[in-house]
């Protein structure tokens, strides 16, 4: 069977509107247009299927096609419900590549997707959340033999994998693309913290300027939410759990508060947390009139939705992406996207351009994988530094900046115990 043949999407029709998605976003991502043509003349993936469970939209979709145009038979999922984008889908249908994706499936339907996917029988994974390696390590074992690695796209996906790897149970090696330099500290920093807002402000149409936001979590995604949300005039308030990033909070300008402190005080709430349960039933029990509760984690687990609808005397949607949560007093409280991550079930994601980086980095750690899985190991690998440089320096050359270089004489000196 074809792509067209073996695919479960929403309708085929659609594919016009994704394609000229798909044409835009590869007009801006000028380091996996270099990979893309290394990848056609090299065909590191010759022979081999390739299953990819991320959010589904342009920028996925153009990776996706690199990784076919090195070789690859591709599979590709959703990796979010409330992500995925029905025109994109159809587009790579008619581009050769196998889905199995809609917007928002039912639970049932969504894991169907996943398993189908697996059930390719996949000699490489990128995987974004843990959803394709977790099934394939719990459920569907018998599919494993044939994996060589992968990589993993995300901090949660990310522990996971080490949770498995602790427990002696991961099976093949994968690289932890998240962990990456040009991963971290642009994709998650600057490409968490505009694409936030965007959602946030798409959504909501409300004023940012002069409120007060609350960031739940200053990691390297909560830093980039802080930062956009400084820049947007408001106040910003951090929450957290660990003592070196509460004091790089405070020495960055915003307050650090306890959240059963900052829930009193808050006008927008943000977790970036990674974690279950960041803001709950006792958080809600204070929040002000009209607080607007946003998750930018990877899970819809970081706002309590049982206890928020548990509390609630009345809910009803009041807009696309905004359900009112109406307390037993009178309050009201605004969920985002149903607890999901604001950016994509309430945006495009991350600009393509930054994008272009972190995608860049899953292509060559995908290509890393295959040549080495002998040797890795069962093991969860950092990014090999030369790629994660090679991806900075192909950007340079992309946006025309040059490096200095350091002469003999200076890497003598650096070199040297004494001068």
């Amino acid at each position: 069977m074809n792509a067209r043949e073996k695919s479960q999407i929403e309708n085929i029709g659609l594919a016009k509107d994704g394609h000229l998605k798909i044409a835009w976003v590869k007009e801006h991502m000028p380091v996996l247009n270099r990979i893309r043509a290394q990848f056609e003349e090299e065909q590191p993936f010759a022979g081999l299927k390739v299953a990819i469970s991320l959010h589904l939209e342009a920028k996925t979709a153009y990776l996706a096609k690199v990784i076919q145009a090195g070789g690859a038979d591709v599979t590709i999922t959703g990796s979010n419900p409330l992500s995925t984008q029905d025109d994109v889908c159809a587009a790579l249908v008619e581009d050769g590549i196998t889905v199995f994706a809609r917007y928002n499936p039912e639970p049932d339907e969504y894991k169907e997707h996943l398993i189908r996917t697996l059930e390719t029988e996949p000699d490489l994974i990128i995987d974004d959340g843990g959803d394709l390696v977790s099934i394939l390590h719990d459920e569907r074992q018998d599919l494993i033999s044939r994996v060589r690695g992968g990589a993993e796209e995300t901090t949660t996906g990310i522990l996971r994998l080490k949770s498995l790897e602790k427990s002696g149970e991961l099976k093949f090696p994968m690289i932890a693309v998240n962990d990456a330099y040009c991963k971290y500290l642009f994709d998650n920093r600057y490409g968490t913290g505009q694409s936030v807002w965007d959602g946030i402000n798409r959504t909501t149409n409300l004023v940012v300027a002069g409120k007060t936001v609350v960031v739940v979590g200053y990691g390297w995604c909560g830093r980039g939410v802080a930062m956009r949300a400084k820049g947007l005039g408001a106040k910003v308030v951090v929450c957290e759990v660990d003592a070196i990033k509460a004091v790089e909070a405070h020495m960055d300008g915003h307050t650090v508060l306890p959240m059963t402190e900052a829930a009193k005080v808050g006008d927008y709430f943000v977790t970036v947390t990674g974690n279950y349960g960041a803001i709950s039933r006792e958080h809600f029990t204070v929040m002000k009139d009209g607080a607007v509760l946003a998750n930018a984690g990877h899970f819809d687990v970081e706002v309590d939705k049982a206890a928020l609808e548990e509390m609630a005397a009345e809910k009803r949607e009041v807009r696309k992406n905004i359900d009112e949560y109406v307390m037993p007093d009178g309050r009201r409280l605004y969920l985002l996207a149903e607890g999901r991550l604001v950016n994509l079930a309430a945006g495009d994601g991350h600009p393509a351009e930054i994008m272009d980086m972190t995608f860049a980095l899953q292509a060559l750690s995908l290509k890393y994988v295959s040549e080495r899985y002998e040797t890795l190991g069962s093991k969860v690998h950092t990014v090999p530094y030369e790629l994660d440089e090679a991806v900075a320096r192909f950007k340079l050359e992309a946006l025309g900046i040059q490096l200095d270089t350091l002469s003999d004489e200076q890497k003598r000196y650096l070199e040297s115990w004494k001068w």
